[in-house]
């Protein structure tokens, strides 16, 4: 079944409505589709509710904003088919989401200082549904841009990296505790693209805490990548999954079903 188990919707830093995301998908052929928003399921219902008119299966996910103290760098935690309810993943994001948000603000107000014109009411308005504001809310504000052009890049890296007076992060979860959260939850947790995020080292760590499964196919990921993911996959008995990790104008030029899970998706059901 030809599944694209990693797409991004504007309940989080995606650019296009999920209906939008899932027509997309039926054109492209999709049986079946993920949204793995960040730190959030509260899109849930409507994927659900939009798929099924289209005839498409809509899996639970999500990607959580995590952290590798041991190697201080990132790593993003996807799950899948979770009860929706979510009790577990929605108490340990709760802190996250309003971290971000709390930080995005203060991005705009030092981004204003510069003496840019930036209107943090229409910025959060022109987030919705996502209750958070993330970096691509408040690009879209400065730029019409396209995010794959020099101008974009440039002002997005001065502003938001190195030296720049937006610069800095929030801090994130615990990985470990992202997997446990939702595995608590009934779903199978998955390493979202290490080869992206450098996360080789930590997978064999995380099988404790009940890792499932590692992303293989991204757009991020070289033929190395691929044997280095599926080493671990066979030596750890993990499920290999993949997806376009599409956000549409706030992303790479890529469409849904332009990369799909290597796994049939009856892989990734654990209720």
């Amino acid at each position: 079944m030809k599944a694209d188990l990693h797409v991004h919707s504007r309940y989080s830093d995606g650019a296009d409505s999920v209906e939008s995301v899932i027509k997309k998908a039926k054109k492209a052929g999709l049986k079946a589709i993920s949204f793995v928003d960040h730190d959030t399921v509260a899109g849930w219902q409507e994927q659900q509710e939009i798929a099924e008119t289209y005839g498409i299966q809509a899996i639970p996910g999500i990607e959580i904003s995590a952290y590798d103290f041991k190697r201080q760098r990132k790593v993003h935690i996807l799950g899948y088919d979770f009860n929706t309810e979510a009790p577990a993943i929605t108490r340990l994001c709760k802190d996250l989401l309003e971290l971000r948000h709390r930080h995005s603000l203060w991005q705009m107000a030092q981004i204003k200082k510069t003496g840019f014109h930036l209107d943090a009411k229409l910025v959060i308005e022109s987030a919705k549904p996502s209750a958070t504001v993330y970096k691509q809310h408040i690009m879209a504000q400065l730029t019409d841009a396209p995010y794959t052009s020099e101008e974009y890049q440039f002002l997005y890296r001065s502003l938001f990296k190195g030296n720049g007076v937006a610069a800095g992060d929030i801090e994130y979860v615990a990985a470990e505790d992202a997997v446990r959260a939702i595995v608590a939850d009934g779903g199978l947790a998955v390493v979202a693209h290490p080869g992206q995020l450098d996360s080789y080292e930590l997978v064999p760590e995380l099988i404790g805490a009940g890792l499932g499964g590692i992303e293989r196919n991204h757009f991020d990921h070289s033929a190395k990548d691929y044997l280095k993911v599926e080493k671990l996959a066979h030596q750890y008995g993990l499920v290999m999954t993949g997806g376009s990790d599409y956000h549409g104008a706030f992303g790479i030029t890529i469409e849904p079903g332009d990369i799909v899970s290597p796994e049939d998706v009856n892989s990734v059901k654990r209720l």
